[in-house]
């Protein structure tokens, strides 16, 4: 099996994924970016401002749990990183705290983010306001009536959030949307993207900040369990929470990667959310990856009960690890996810995200496949802020 190169090439590509394709207005942006990165992420001293925030603030590490009773039920022995226990609820947190602190140095004047489950835009806003500089969260339209708690958390903390009505108005609406903003003021804003999608440099810079989960998952699984995983479960919409748990465990020839995408309602395309599953090669939003597109590649809309892993695509070092054969990827479904989410919560007391259940239940499959397997799951977020889909869902069929 092949790993993931350390660094993309020069130009931004993994294999053949990855590049830049943006409008001539956003390559100078881009390129400060670029510059930026290579200047501050390997700096002594950015690098311990990151590394006391994260623990002073976001607090980390995170716990690694063992998940006793899922275990006996799945037959196998079920680890959990528990990032649903980071400052804000989820692993974005990571991400949006080095981001942040990269544009105060960059001399941004303002932070511009999107969201889609709400997660992002939330460690936005919390990360914006711990460096002092004001926020903008566009969120699609769709996901702003479905991700209300988060909406609310995101206005206490400061941000101004935009509803986008244009587009599938979901996450890849919100993207476009933020892009048009840079674009109109690509000196005084910086756009903190959420996931490892979008031109180079976004796709390395995310990994890298989210690296954090596996550095520190791979070390506690060999302190507490005794050995690494047999494989690594995560859940993937654009990536970001997976590539960082996937990334430190690459070189680990035995230890397998599963990446989870969102099955939605089924194959059909419009009924899932599945690129790397479904998709085909093409070009969204500044990257050429995998995403989802008919005949004539015009970018389809997508569905998922999650509103996270509701994107047309995926960051482009997954298509790499795909095609390269050193992670594999399947489907769950909504119906599994929920399901999953309920076991979860009724056996370990742990109400995990929707996009995260689907993790769940991929490594619930893959422990029926695989019995008495030592597996590791990325546990992304926390459900809090899904009740009110759970509300319509599960929680209807349990009243």
């Amino acid at each position: 099996m092949s790993a993931s190169p350390g660094h993309p090439d020069a130009k931004g590509r993994y294999g053949a994924f990855g590049g830049r394709y943006v409008p001539e207005t956003l390559v100078p942006a881009l390129d400060r970016l670029q510059a930026g990165v290579d200047r501050f992420l390997p700096d002594p001293g950015f690098q311990a401002e990151y590394a006391s925030e994260l623990m002073s603030w976001a607090g980390r590490p995170t716990a690694l749990t063992r998940a006793t009773t899922l275990g006996k039920r799945w037959g196998a022995e079920v680890w959990l990183k528990r990032e649903d226990l980071a400052h804000t609820g989820a692993h974005k947190i990571n991400n949006a705290i080095g981001q942040t602190l990269l544009a105060r140095r960059l001399g941004a004047k303002r932070v511009i983010a999107e969201t889609g489950a709400g997660q992002h835009g939330v460690a936005s806003a919390a990360a914006a306001a711990r460096v002092g500089l004001p926020c903008v969260v566009y969120m699609g339209a769709v996901d702003v009536e479905r991700q209300a708690p988060n909406v609310d958390r995101m206005k206490l903390l400061g941000a101004t959030v935009v509803p986008v009505t244009g587009g599938d108005q979901t996450l890849r609406a919100a993207i476009d949307e933020a892009l048009r903003d840079w674009v109109a003021d690509p000196d005084g804003t910086y756009y903190v993207l959420g996931s490892a999608v979008g031109p180079h440099p976004y796709p390395f810079l995310v990994r890298e900040l989210q690296s954090v989960i596996g550095r520190e998952a791979r070390a506690q699984m060999q302190q507490q369990a005794g050995g690494l995983p047999d494989v690594a479960v995560a859940c993937v919409g654009g990536g970001s929470n997976a590539i960082g748990l996937f990334h430190p465990f690459i070189g680990d020839s035995s230890v397998r990667l599963l990446g989870i995408e969102a099955g939605g309602r089924g194959p059909g395309l419009g009924d899932n959310a599945a690129s790397l599953t479904a998709g085909t090669p093409g070009v969204l939003q500044g990257s050429y990856t995998l995403i989802l597109q008919d005949a004539h590649g015009q970018v389809q809309e997508t569905h998922s009960v999650s509103a996270g892993l509701d994107y047309s695509g995926v960051g482009p070092e997954h298509a790499y690890l795909m095609q390269s054969g050193r992670a594999q990827y399947e489907v769950a479904t909504d119906a599994e996810a929920l399901d999953a989410l309920l076991e979860c919560a009724k056996h370990e007391g742990i109400l995990p995200a929707i996009e995260t259940a689907h993790a769940f239940a991929g490594a619930r499959r893959f422990a029926t496949a695989n019995p008495g397997a030592r597996i590791l799951i990325g546990c992304s977020g926390r459900g809090d802020k899904d009740m009110p889909i759970l509300q319509r869902t599960v929680l209807k069929e349990l009243a």
